[in-house]
């Protein structure tokens, strides 16, 4: 991976832990503040949303964290590696967790009338990604295990082939 590239994702990172952590600290209060004033029907929803939000921001944030990491050790040529296995499990169990979590979301936000049926499907329809995203991890762990396979194997016969030279 060229210098280029990890700068210009190493910003991408950068920005968005940024922006999560702003979305956490000021907007999600605030639309936590505009469900108990919109109607009352919903005021019982702004602790759960809230709590919901924070939790779902962070397992984004630590997902960016741990690809932030796994961009270090391409870097640094470790990431063939059983160190690398360690940010990819992580990443796969934050994906799970967000999964869940954004699921919870639509069904804290289900009952009523007072969210549209559209916004439930759309909130399910993420939780769905972040499924999808944890399967998707879970195949690059699949290659990740047979790149340092093979690594391990090329080493062993470099070794052999010293050995007859």
């Amino acid at each position: 991976m060229g210098r280029l590239t990890v700068v210009a994702l190493r910003a991408v990172l950068a920005t968005t832990l940024a922006g999560s952590l702003l979305v956490q600290a000021v907007l999600v209060p605030l639309m936590a503040i505009d469900l108990e004033e919109a109607d009352p029907d919903v005021a019982h929803l702004q602790v759960p949303f809230a709590v919901l939000m924070v939790l779902i921001i962070l397992t984004a944030q630590v997902f960016v964290v741990c690809v932030w990491r796994l961009v270090t050790m391409v870097r640094r040529g470790t990431v063939f590696s059983d160190a690398a296995f360690q940010s990819v499990d992580l990443m796969i169990g934050v994906a799970v967790v967000a999964s869940l979590l954004t699921f919870g979301l639509a069904i804290v936000l289900a009952p009523g009338e007072a969210v549209p049926r559209g916004m439930i499907l759309l909130v399910c329809g993420g939780s769905l990604l972040a499924a999808g995203i944890a399967l998707v991890v879970l195949v690059m762990r699949t290659l990740l295990a047979q790149a340092i396979s093979r690594e391990v194997e090329a080493h062993e016969l470099r070794a052999e082939l010293d050995e007859v030279i």
